[in-house]
This record gives structure tokens, sequence and C-alpha cells, in this order.
């Protein structure tokens, strides 16, 4: 089974600590989202799920709220990239907000793909606050024998 994306313990506890701060309406000390560049997060970060079948590997990454003209996919280098921003909306006097559970702001999830995967077959599609991409497995590269001359 090949690696999808690399597991990291300490951006898992800054995306615990960024939930628990927005949970309570806290910022960072010393200005708003200071130090955020130190681990370079994104304000929140939309569910995935990733399946594998013989012929390609699907993504799937829940967008409610979101059009495809706020969503970004682009392939790099081996590295899937799919950012966007969701927008909060406007404040008004007549409203009284009790409660904000849902997560606004931009978003940046980076996946490593696999070596058998095709660049170039990506596939996008995006219905219902979904967004699909599906990638083609590559057939594999044959290992390339090179001959060196023994002097």
């Amino acid at each position: 089974m090949s690696n999808i994306t690399r597991w990291n313990p300490v951006n898992e506890f800054e995306d615990l600590m960024n939930r628990y701060n927005r949970m309570f309406g806290l910022t960072r000390s010393g200005g708003e989202r200071e130090g955020r560049d130190l681990f370079s997060r994104s304000d929140w970060a939309p569910a995935v799920d990733i399946k594998e079948t013989p012929e390609a590997f699907t993504i799937e990454a829940e967008l409610p709220g979101m059009s495809r003209e706020d969503v970004k996919v682009t392939v790099h280098e081996g590295v899937l990239s799919i950012q966007g921003e969701r927008k909060s909306e406007e404040e008004s006097n007549d409203k009284k907000h009790h409660r904000i559970e849902r997560f606004y702001g931009s978003f940046l999830r980076r996946f490593t793909l696999p070596e058998n995967v095709d660049e170039n077959s990506v596939k996008a599609n995006f219905k219902d606050g979904m967004l699909t991409l599906t990638l083609q497995k590559a057939e594999p590269k044959e290992p390339k024998a090179i001959e060196v001359d023994v002097q």
C-alpha cells in the first residue's frame, strides 16, 4: 500500500489548539494569528476520504457551502494540493449570533502522490459540496538495468 500523506504530530497538536481557541473565541497572544507561519496551518481543514481501486485513487473532500469557483486543485512535483476559502456571512446589526460552530476562512490540504499515479490524469468533479478527485494509476515503470564497464 502506498502512502498518500505523512502524519505530523506537531500539526495535529496545532490544529487541536486552534480549534480550542476558536471554540472559546480566543486569539493567540501578541495579536491576531501570530505564530501562524510557524506551523503554516490553514484556518480549517475539510474532511477527506481516500479510496483505492486497482485502476485509480479517489479523493473525496467535504466542502459544504462552497462552490467550485472557491476551490483550486493543483498537482506539482508529485504533490496534490486542494485549496480554497469559505467566506463567513456578513455581519449585520439585526442578527444576534448565539453559536457559531462552522469553520470559515482559507484551507490548504496537500497529499504526496504515490509513484504509480499518472499526474496528467487527475479529474475533478464538484457536486453538492463534495469535491471528488480521480487519479488514474500509471503502468509501473520497469526497472532499468545499466551495464557498467569494469576496467
